[in-house]
């Protein structure tokens, strides 16, 4: 704190209030200030100061339920991305050691996996990222405040610390970048007291043992996925369908693909109570719309992946006017980022229609700053952004899926390339291949411009971030054959997709 007195600043104590004021004769005592310190918060604030406005970042992660916390870098740092990836990896590696033995490897029995040791080498390399981004905001002259951030009018945020001391900023402009936070089921008898979500799994110091995934959300089905992988009995239960909002036809190979690999589904159930047995399960009552019967299972853990909540609630948004979407509680916001307040904006997970992709918001976030610092014009595209599901089958897509392309253009209006293959790294190990699956969707007249692209295999991810650079360049179908492929890869099977679905053909991939 007395670093942060010297130079520039001082401290008055009003009412109790700390007041930060300046001695400049500027209008305001930042330019910019942002609240939220996740990928997107922390990317605008540091573009920002690089372009010379002054800059600050006010970040606090209020506790799960469960009491889990962590630092600074928001949702993919610390309880997404990066410990999903690497849980994920964990998983494949368990994968990788089975294959061994298929190459000549002599691997001896038994194979197993311990979580604390996993567990602890991810934290450390998530407290590391923590204290990289505490660094890069000291090095970029962004001023970072551990507190909770409320906004008092369009130039002011109050800032609340642990211990209860206020803080008032005053800024040309606030931006909004708070993200959001797994949701609980309401109605649920025993949810909240005996579940955990996403916000916890990854900082577990023990195993969860078996486990109940509710929801069928991709958040849902990696869990699932990394769980299964590493030896672990689970389950995931699903109230209607699997990954909403993607390609249904890949959407069902990802879980057929996984319920092959050992995760078990309970479809169409939808669970009752959770109740804690004196031995310490936890017995869940569930409905079984097949049947119309009621079954009950006990587990160790149930994980809720049944979506997420924009952090708005508390910022005082409604007092300002801001406009929200009263169904999803998000922040009404336009091509600009701009709220319905001049000089607040917001982007990321908590603006309406915006996808809640941690890329995105980095991406947002940056060209905000550069718009507000007057650098730059360029607004964010949101259309054609590729993202992975980091499943055990992972699964890549960038476009439309086949469903809202022929929403938009009608059954004729589509063409559908396809194809299944076989991954070399398969052959060997005996491993089977029915879901490894790709199809390019694609206007049927003209130059039959690609609309939609999708890959179910290994690294899917990689495969899909090269292509998504084509759907900037407007690439055709054309452009894809002409594109010669890498030999031996998976990717390559997308430079040579012939077999329309409209066609009939066997679209199973031979030779070489």
């Amino acid at each position: 704190m007395a670093a942060f007195c010297r130079g520039r600043h001082r401290w008055k104590r009003i009412n109790s209030l700390h007041v930060l004021t300046r001695n400049l004769t500027g209008k305001y005592d930042f330019d910019l200030v942002v609240v939220g310190g996740g990928s997107g918060g922390l990317a605008c604030s540091k573009e920002a100061a690089q372009l010379g406005l002054k800059a600050a970042v006010l970040d606090y992660v209020e506790p799960s339920a469960k009491g889990t916390k962590w630092g600074l870098g928001g949702t993919c740092v610390n309880v997404g991305c990066i410990p999903k990836k690497l849980m994920h990896q964990a998983a494949l590696l368990g994968t990788a050691v089975k294959d061994a033995r298929k190459y000549g490897w002599q691997i001896s029995e038994p194979i197993c996996h311990d979580w604390v040791t996993m567990a602890e080498a991810i934290h450390n390399h998530v407290r590391s990222l923590n204290w990289g981004h505490r660094v890069q905001l000291q090095d970029k002259k962004v001023k970072y405040l551990n507190m909770r951030g409320s906004l008092l009018d369009e130039h002011t945020v109050k800032g609340l610390s642990k211990a209860g001391k206020e803080t008032i900023l005053t800024a040309r402009n606030i931006v909004v970048a708070t993200g959001g936070r797994p949701k609980y089921p309401t109605n649920i008898p025993g949810a909240v007291e005996h579940g955990l979500t996403s916000d916890d799994v990854f900082w577990l110091k023990k195993s969860p043992g078996k486990t109940l995934v509710v929801g069928a959300s991709y958040v849902a089905l990696e869990c699932a996925g990394f769980l299964t992988g590493i030896g672990l009995d689970t389950t995931v239960m699903v109230r209607s369908i699997a990954l909403r909002g993607f390609d249904q036809q890949m959407a069902g190979l990802v879980t057929d693909y996984m319920e092959a690999y050992g995760t078990k589904f309970a479809w169409k159930s939808v669970p009752k109570r959770v109740d804690k047995l004196p031995s310490g399960a936890l017995q869940v009552t569930w409905a079984d719309s097949h049947t119309g019967n009621e079954q009950k299972d006990t587990f160790d853990s149930v994980l809720w992946a049944v979506g997420r909540a924009p952090e708005t609630k508390a910022l005082g948004l409604d007092k300002l006017g801001v406009q929200l979407n009263k169904q999803t509680g998000k922040i009404v916001v336009g091509a600009d980022e701009s709220s319905s307040v001049p000089n607040i904006y917001a982007f990321g997970d908590i603006g309406e229609g915006r996808p809640e992709l941690t890329p995105t918001a980095i991406r947002a976030g940056k060209l905000l700053a550069r718009r507000l610092a007057g650098h730059s014009a360029e607004l964010m595209n949101y259309d054609n952004v590729a993202t992975t599901v980091f499943t055990p089958l992972e699964y890549g897509c960038v476009g439309l899926s086949e469903e809202e392309a022929e929403k938009r253009l009608g059954k004729e209006g589509i063409e559908v390339y396809h194809a299944f293959y076989k991954p070399l790294e398969f052959t060997v190990a005996e491993r089977d291949a029915s879901q490894c699956y790709l199809k390019v969707v694609c206007e049927r007249a003209g130059d039959q411009k690609i609309l939609g692209l999708h890959f179910t295999g290994p690294n899917a991810g990689e495969v899909t971030q090269g292509f998504a650079l084509g759907f900037q360049c407007g690439a055709t179908y054309s452009h894809l054959l002409q594109t010669v492929g890498i030999h031996p890869t998976c990717a390559e099977e997308l430079t040579k997709v012939h077999i329309t679905k409209r066609s009939g053909l066997d679209a199973m991939v031979t030779g070489c």
